[in-house]
């Protein structure tokens, strides 16, 4: 059996890999019984890259992927590697505007960061970073709910997530941490130039040590009764806000 890392799920998220780094896919597994349109163009899609088609059942699949995968699930020959802090600071050097960068801090639900790389996508993201530790990681589902996001944004996965920031810092980059509490609405906020969006995790929210590397707290307004907002739909909120200032 292939390693998860290795597996990418759902007919979107499969064709992007198609699309982006077809060299790396090994081979597609397609479920025998099921024949729409969708399929059948990723099949063509996939002919076409010369790459090796397979038709299985849905209990062969169901053993590779323990979220829906739509009946396609593509084996790579080697998994995308996440970027680290050297190569993060090294496309910040190098970026020819100003960069956009997402920081979750210990996000644990793969539907959270797979809807949070789609979002980065949208928004036209440089790049999501990660803590290695306590954190959610590029998982089947993952890459399934990222609907090809995974494919198309650069994810940093890093060791020391305030030394990260403080880098960031160095570089010139300012970073902007949501809290409910922040007395500073998000609508407020300057959020052109390089920036940093950083959301904390489900439930706990921000690290005591990464928010003390924020230059800036802001806060969603609310007008209904509850007080927060699921993190994937706050990063969605939050990085268009950022993507409305910056246009």
């Amino acid at each position: 059996m292939s390693k998860a890392e290795n597996i990418i799920a759902g007919v979107h998220a499969v064709s992007e890999a198609i699309r982006r780094r077809s060299a790396d896919v090994a081979e597609i597994l397609l479920q025998s019984d099921r024949q729409d349109k969708r399929t059948e163009s990723l099949r063509a899609d996939a002919q076409q890259a010369g790459i090796s088609l397979r038709q299985v059942t849905r209990d062969e699949l169901d053993t590779l992927v323990t979220d829906r995968h739509q009946g396609v699930v593509a084996i790579m020959a080697r998994a995308k590697a996440p970027l680290d802090e050297a190569q993060l600071l090294a496309k910040i050097e190098s970026a020819d505007k100003a960069v956009l960068i997402l920081v979750l801090d210990g996000v644990t639900d793969p539907h959270n960061l797979g809807a949070c790389l789609r979002s980065a996508d949208a928004a036209g993201v440089t790049a999501v970073v990660i803590p290695k530790d306590k954190a959610v990681g590029l998982t089947p589902v993952v890459r399934k709910v990222a609907s090809g996001a995974a494919e198309t944004v650069d994810l940093v996965t890093v060791t020391n997530l305030a030394r990260c920031l403080k880098s960031l810092q160095d570089k010139g980059v300012w970073i902007v941490g949501t809290d409910d509490s922040a007395e500073t609405s998000l609508y407020q906020q300057d959020l052109t130039g390089p920036l940093a969006i950083v959301m904390g995790s489900e439930g706990s929210g921000l690290r005591r040590l990464t928010r003390d590397c924020c230059d800036f707290l802001v806060s969603i307004p609310m007008a209904g009764e509850l007080s927060s907002l699921n993190v994937s739909v706050a990063t969605g909120v939050t990085l268009f806000e950022a993507l409305r200032q910056r246009q």
